[in-house]
């Protein structure tokens, strides 16, 4: 693990996010994505890998398998457990160099200037909630997940 990682310091418990654990294995960890005091976007997930690695090249195959296989399985589960009908996905490393990839929901109904995994937060009529909502979300997912396995 990296110092001052960020991805590494929310796997050691070191602060807490809202929501709660989507999904968790031995490779990779499923949560929704905090966004402090301001409204949550519903429906933007995030994929950690638990080691820290910076990029997808540097993935073992094992690591990779459950990545991409995680990152299908959550995407059907927007789709059929929360209704987006389109998923986006994202990997930067930017800001923060520990691989992680965005999903980001859009839903039926989002006007076509607010396509794309960052512009649906500018929609005034986006899906938003509070912390109670994000933990909804992510127990909805869940279960999806665990009776899809």
């Amino acid at each position: 693990m990296s110092m001052n990682c960020f991805i590494c310091d929310k796997h050691k418990g070191k602060f807490e996010t809202s929501g709660i654990t989507i999904y968790e294995d031995g490779y990779v960890y499923v949560g929704h994505i905090d966004q402090k005091e301001k409204p949550h976007y519903l429906g933007h997930i995030m994929i950690d890998l638990k080691r820290h690695v910076p990029t997808l090249g540097d993935m073992t195959m094992e690591e990779a398998k459950v990545f991409g296989v995680t990152m299908a399985r959550v995407s059907k589960g927007l789709m059929e457990s929360e209704g987006a009908e389109h998923v986006y996905s994202l990997v930067s490393g930017n800001a923060v160099p520990h691989l992680h990839m965005h999903l980001v929901a859009r839903y039926p109904n989002t006007p076509k200037d607010y396509w794309g995994p960052m512009s649906v937060y500018n929609w005034e009529g986006a899906p938003t909630g509070d912390s109670t909502d994000v933990k909804k979300l992510c127990h909805r997912l869940k279960t999806y997940l665990e009776e899809l396995a």
